[in-house]
């Protein structure tokens, strides 16, 4: 007959069965919200299960450190629908509800995340907006100007109109009330953005050309719309003016490499853009060593509406460190760890990439077999190791790009969860304050 009345250890682990180390609720809630793009599905895990392990941490959790959270998701790590979830969660609970209002106005930067919200707190079922919610989304709504809410006001469940009568907003002047009273009506003026343009139905090609001549279209958006401007036959010389007079200062070398994925041919005039993106940074002092994980997990992408891989971001990272690092040693790791030439630019994407087969995520055998000394290791990855993760020889960065409830990056590591445009400035930041 089995025993019962026997003590029973609980070890946390991957998702391939490796050791991970068990940590704080604030900590699993970070991971969680930072890498996450809300409801889409992982390489191991539901979107929804994500979403459901939040909502059980919030309460979890003080409540002005949830606040933060949402704040530094939004603005820091560019996530829309996570902070709105983690502002809808404390409303439920009377311990996290007198940030409420404060942290939404914050947390809303969009006009349709006005409506996105109100979505989110009906999602069970209608009901009664809290004061707090009604106070925030009421400060909110005078953010946004005309073309704002007009480019936003998009037909679903929840209008923007509806969210000005539950909210009671109040406009600041005479012209802000004649305003809203255009979008109760639909007299807004009609924005002239791409996609207004490309919906009209009229010729393609002509809607993009005149877009580009016009310099209608910012950086994300000319990036993103390559292929479909190929697919159109726009004039090259047209594309080749656009991405030379870009504005780059804010665009990371994982944009130019999702973009030149889907247009290969305009590779050339992408990289000397991608170039200019780095240009002028200060420099990252001392020896880097970059550790990619290449395993079969990093090629999920980012979301299900999403053509960026997770190695996108990856490959960027070490585009970026090879341009401002003093000194960097690229590696890759999968089933084994392979050193990569420091190439520059779509060069280094495709060594890295090419460097071994996607395999299995032999992280913790990997670092072992680094023998070079240097300043700071710099880990970019799902986590989802198969082995024990070694303590780092020197300063240690363990980059989260996958929101999996058990990572590996903790103790004598510095963890970071998600990726942006901030996170060679953080890490610059950390060592120069003493921090690690």
């Amino acid at each position: 007959m089995a025993r019962l009345n026997i003590k029973k250890l609980w070890r946390p682990s991957t998702h391939e069965s490796g050791p991970a180390k068990k940590i704080t609720p604030e900590q699993e809630l970070r991971r969680s919200v930072l890498a996450c793009l809300l409801w889409e599905s992982q390489f191991y895990e539901d979107g929804v299960e994500i979403a459901g392990r939040i909502r059980e941490l919030v309460p979890q959790v003080d409540g002005a450190r949830v606040a933060g959270l949402a704040v530094e998701a939004r603005g820091a790590m560019k996530l829309r629908h996570a902070p709105l979830l983690l502002v809808r969660e404390m409303a439920r609970h009377a311990s996290h509800r007198s940030l409420v209002a404060s942290t939404l106005v914050r947390v809303i930067q969009r006009a349709d995340e006005l409506a996105e919200f109100v979505a989110i707190y009906w999602a069970e079922g209608r009901a009664p907006l809290s004061g707090q919610v009604k106070k925030g989304l009421a400060a909110a709504f005078p953010k946004f100007d005309e073309y704002a809410l007009a480019k936003y006001d998009r037909v679903g469940p929840v209008r923007l109109r509806d969210v000005l009568f539950l909210s009671h907003a109040k406009p600041r002047d005479e012209a802000q009330a004649a305003l809203w009273k255009g979008l109760i009506d639909g007299t807004l003026a009609t924005p002239d953005t791409w996609e207004v343009a490309l919906s009209a139905g009229g010729d393609k090609r002509a809607s993009w050309e005149r877009l580009l001549a016009e310099r209608k279209l910012g950086a994300l958006a000319l990036l993103r719309n390559l292929r479909n401007m190929k697919d159109a036959g726009v004039s090259e010389s047209l594309v080749f003016e656009a991405l030379a007079g870009m504005k780059t200062d804010r665009v990371l070398p994982f944009r130019f490499i999702a973009a030149a994925r889907h247009a290969p041919q305009w590779e050339e005039a992408l990289g000397a853009a991608m170039f200019r993106s780095v240009e002028g940074r200060e420099k990252l002092r001392g020896h880097t060593a970059l550790v990619v994980d290449v395993s079969g997990s990093m090629l999920t992408a980012l979301s299900g509406r999403s053509e960026m891989q997770r190695t996108d971001a990856a490959y960027g990272l070490a585009i970026l460190l090879r341009e401002i690092a003093d000194k960097v040693t690229l590696y890759t790791f999968s089933d084994d760890l392979k050193q990569v030439p420091a190439r520059r630019g779509f060069a280094l994407r495709d060594a890295l990439d090419q460097s071994q087969p996607h395999g299995s995520t032999q992280l913790g055998q990997s670092l072992a077999k680094i023998r070079e000394q240097y300043d700071r290791v710099i880990v970019i990855t799902d986590e989802q190791a198969h082995d024990r993760v070694p303590a780092p020889k020197g300063r240690g960065y363990m980059i989260n790009v996958a929101s999996y409830r058990n990572g590996v990056g903790y103790g004598p590591w510095t963890h970071i969860d998600g990726w942006s445009e901030a996170v060679v400035e953080y890490i610059r930041e950390l060592e120069r304050s003493g921090a690690v």
